[in-house]
């Protein structure tokens, strides 16, 4: 008899999962990025079984008096890998957890460290958020598309600290600057300001190396919100997709120039009144084509800008 289905006839479909190895096997490495900063660098493309759900970039930084982690990863074997990482770089515990916003490649870790006494914070507009039909829907899809990796023991934990706003706090001598830099890719987006290192995590407002995932964001709105990570004056940017930049002003660029010609083309559209297939078929997206992502998200980042751009038309 198969060894598959054994497992399906003594466990049940319920309990197979706890009769496969869940443990995240996918290489993961801690980059140090400053002084007391560092991050792990997810894979390009989408959640895979292949990639067992790492496609996204997490941080931490270490202080004499503990550990802060920004975003968990998408996996709750990627979180405990990653949690592994740190406590061979310190024997500190992860005392705070920075949600930079609730997609579900960076959050559905967090139990991990909940279990360890972390807090987690998150904006205030992520409230309720895991209990939206959508979040549910997500999760299942994530169960058939990463199983085992995401199963029934998954759990969605809630933030600890909802910020109203921009926030500043000390840790072990390490000033910490979290900014709300949304509604941009999401409504509750936050970036992470590390001020001794000038290390700023940025989460999904830069993608680098591959073309954003737009999905239902304000891209206006992310533009504009560019310009505060700018201010910030960053010496290290870690992205939420793809490798650090060491030269964040020109990093931001692909991310800009990507909106911006998303919605040039697609207001062309709306303005003139052109159906989106045959906009769609008509725009020259060569100048990203070959870019990592591109055929996963393009055409859905321009459909949903369609809808945006026609809501914007209409509300003027």
């Amino acid at each position: 008899m198969p060894r598959l289905f054994s497992l399906i006839i003594l466990f049940g479909l319920s309990g197979l999962a706890h009769a496969l190895d869940t443990s995240a096997t996918v290489p993961m490495k801690a980059v140090k990025v400053g002084q007391h900063s560092y991050y792990v660098e997810g894979r390009a493309g989408q959640a895979s079984s292949e990639n067992q759900g790492f496609m996204s970039n997490a941080g931490f930084v270490v202080t004499r008096e503990g550990v802060v982690v920004f975003d968990s990863l998408g996996t709750v074997p990627l979180a405990q890998k990653m949690l592994g990482i740190i406590r061979r770089i310190t024997p500190q515990p992860v005392k705070r957890v920075i949600v930079s916003h609730y997609h579900a490649d960076h959050f559905y870790g967090l139990q991990v460290y909940k279990e360890q006494g972390a807090e987690i914070w998150a904006h205030k507009n992520a409230r309720n958020l895991t209990r939206t039909e959508a979040a549910m829907e997500r999760l299942e899809q994530r169960k058939q598309d990463l199983f085992p990796w995401v199963d029934e023991n998954t759990r969605f934990i809630e933030p600890d600290v909802y910020l109203e706003g921009d926030t500043d706090f000390v840790m072990g001598g390490v000033h910490f600057g979290v900014r709300h830099v949304g509604p941009a890719h999401s409504a509750e987006d936050l970036a992470m300001f590390v001020r001794e290192d000038g290390v700023l995590y940025a989460g999904d407002l830069v993608f680098k190396g591959r073309v954003p995932f737009v999905g239902d964001a304000d891209s206006k709105a992310w533009l504009a919100s560019l310009g505060k990570l700018t201010a910030m004056k960053p010496r290290v940017m870690v992205p939420g997709h793809g490798s650090v930049s060491r030269e964040p002003a020109r990093d931001l660029a692909l991310t800009r120039d990507y909106l911006t010609y998303l919605r040039s083309e697609i207001g062309k559209a709306v303005a003139e009144l052109e159906p989106f297939e045959e906009a769609y078929a008509r725009i020259d997206w060569s100048r990203f084509s070959k870019l990592p992502a591109f055929e996963a998200a393009n055409r859905p980042n321009a459909y949903n800008t369609y809808l945006l751009m026609e809501r914007e038309l209409l509300s003027r």
